[in-house]
């Protein structure tokens, strides 16, 4: 079975069970987005899951975009991936446990649906804990459903509850997985979880408590369902292969990475080089197209990184730099089934990727100026030397090895691989501290500052123009940071009256109030923010807040009641994001 056709029986399936299908957000939150990326089908259903109303019903099913960026080194192996889709369906107060487990069930095992044998599956649910009990509900459903006790795991809140480890505040409850065996030989009667054969295909998350600052679970008013299969996984396990990059969405792609490269060879070095390349062009694809352009910050930084590690990757196995254009328009023609704006998007997805192989270059050519520099101040590279160089101009370390050779010395590998951890733990530190505040900040500062943000948009294309789009943001309970587009820096001038405009409106204590609409409906009503095309290919509604009548914006979520209760409105700081993007930094007193 293609992930095509996976991808639309899993749709299909929901919908036959009175799901309404929604369209994939972008990779990029776009509301409240204190995460760097949309890492999982949940993240854009946030306020939904919190008891937002959503204008589709209470029963979604959709596949989500998802970009997930804690393990971009080691990416190459057969199991990680920077971007992946994401199946998922959900209950938002609706249907419970024993739906969720007999459809997921029902889907696997159907001959109308995916038709794996019973005999391939295992389970896993929660064991329970001081904090909260075994799930012997979802025991018992799996027990009905004729999976026998011993392919049936009882773990901790490590393995099966959401968030792992329930150290976050917040929503979160046990789960039960489902996995599959990918053995040559009969799976063994008895499931063993730490046995690799046994994959992991899908994810059924209950959101049945709150856990508060003092660590204590509350059962929810609202309780949810929350489940995620993985696309590239499952379609390689249905198929038999070994890797996902043995499957359609990668065949096409190494194959021409190959050709490109000149290089022949399958050695394991080689083959991850492919590997690299395919992975982070299709994540990059994907980045761009949602609007994400090479930086040195943020969203824009990550995708520099994808860009430069990829060319280095080719530069690797060619010898020489290559035009990445056939393969990313062979990336393009993998995913367009399922992202059609891929192929509209594909001039200017190009574009950025070759300028950035370019700048990357001119870079690996500065380093190589810098190398020199090195050597006639201290004669020698130290290995904090060779990290600085692999973090400022992407220098590889084997080429600074390669001209330590060349000097008749060597490379402190000890020090080079601390700053390198000390670096990566770093990154996962603050990717993790934005993951959580994604999934739980809707303190009530982070929902003034969330408010905010609103009349910062209106003022800013109030004073610059209607070309002001928002790019982006970064919520903290102490300020918020707004991404925009305009292609110039800000006057002090116009800086005072954006200020002006936001704290008259807060000062006039405006009502704030939200109406579902259609596309067409908010479209003539004035609403700005993201449009998606695909609401109106479903004949979906969207939700648009109402301040007053001096903003109205499409969002999720969460919003004050009246503008009053904001305060004073400040810009701390306006500052240039990326290439056509500014950054305003503010906080409200």
């Amino acid at each position: 079975m293609t992930a095509s056709a996976l991808r639309r029986k899993f749709i299909e399936f929901f919908v036959s069970k009175g799901h309404a299908e929604i369209p994939s957000a972008s990779v990029v939150p776009e509301n409240d987005p204190s995460v760097l990326f949309t890492t999982a089908g949940m993240h854009p259903l946030v306020p939904f899951l919190m008891g937002e109303t959503h204008p589709s019903g209470n029963r979604l099913t959709d596949s989500q975009k998802c970009i997930r960026t804690g393990d971009i080194d080691e990416v190459g192996d057969a199991t990680h991936l920077t971007f992946f889709e994401m199946l998922g369906n959900w209950s938002l107060g609706d249907y419970f446990k024993e739906d969720s487990i007999r459809w997921s069930y029902e889907f696997l095992t159907s001959t109308e649906w995916l038709a794996i044998s019973p005999n391939h599956l295992a389970v896993s649910v929660f064991a329970g804990d001081d904090d909260a009990p075994f799930d012997e509900e979802a025991y018992n459903l799996w027990i009905q459903l004729g999976v026998p006790d011993a392919r049936i795991a009882k773990l901790g809140k490590d393995d099966n509850w959401w968030p792992a480890g329930g150290k976050h505040t917040g929503p979160q409850g046990p789960d039960t997985e489902i996995f599959y065996w990918t053995g040559e030989e009969e799976a063994p009667e008895k499931f063993d979880p730490e046995n690799n054969l046994w994959v992991e295909i899908w994810n059924n998350v209950f959101m049945q408590f709150y856990k508060g600052d003092d660590g204590v679970l509350t059962p929810l008013a609202q309780r949810n369902v929350d489940t995620g299969m993985g696309l590239e996984r499952t379609a390689a396990i249905l198929q038999g292969k070994a890797s996902v990059y043995e499957t359609e969405l990668f065949q096409p792609i190494l194959t021409e990475i190959s050709t490109i490269s000149g290089n022949p060879e399958e050695t394991v070095e080689v083959m991850r080089a492919l590997y690299i390349i395919s992975d982070h062009i299709r994540a990059a694809t994907m980045m761009i197209s949602d609007g994400v352009r090479p930086s040195n910050k943020d969203q824009g930084y990550i995708l520099r990184r994808l860009i430069r590690r990829a060319v280095r990757q080719m530069l690797k196995i060619s010898g020489e730099h290559k035009d990445l254009t056939s393969i990313v328009h062979m990336t393009i023609g993998t995913l367009e089934d399922g992202y059609p704006e891929l192929r509209t998007n594909q001039g200017e997805i190009t574009d950025e990727i070759q300028k950035e192989a370019q700048k990357f270059a001119t870079s690996l050519n500065k380093g190589l100026r810098e190398v020199e520099k090195l050597y006639e101040k201290k004669g020698q590279l130290s290995g904090t030397d060779a990290f600085d160089l692999y973090q400022t101009f992407g220098f590889p370390l084997e080429l600074t090895e390669e001209i330590a050779r060349e000097h008749g010395q060597s490379v402190d590998h000890a020090a080079f691989e601390a700053e390198f951890k000390k670096h990566q733990e770093t990154s996962r530190d603050g990717s993790g501290e934005k993951f959580a505040g994604g999934l739980v900040d809707h303190s009530a500062e982070s929902t003034r500052l969330h408010t905010a943000t609103h009349l910062l948009h209106q003022a800013l294309r109030t004073v610059l123009g209607d070309h002001v789009e928002q790019r982006g943001s970064n919520i903290t309970r102490e300020r918020l940071r707004f991404d925009f587009s305009h292609g110039e820096k800000m006057t002090p001038e116009q800086i005072e009256e954006v200020e002006r405009i936001v704290n008259e409106q807060i000062g006039s204590d405006l009502p704030i109030h939200h109406e579902l609409l259609t596309v067409e409906e908010a479209k003539a009503r004035g609403a700005i923010g993201l449009f998606e095309d695909k609401y109106a290919q479903m004949g979906g509604k969207i939700k648009v807040y109402f301040i007053g009548d001096f903003s109205s914006e499409i969002c999720g979520g969460p919003h004050v009641e009246r503008t009053s209760e904001l305060g004073g409105f400040k810009i701390k700081k306006e500052e240039a994001s990326s290439a056509g993007v500014r950054r305003i930094k503010a906080i409200l007193g």
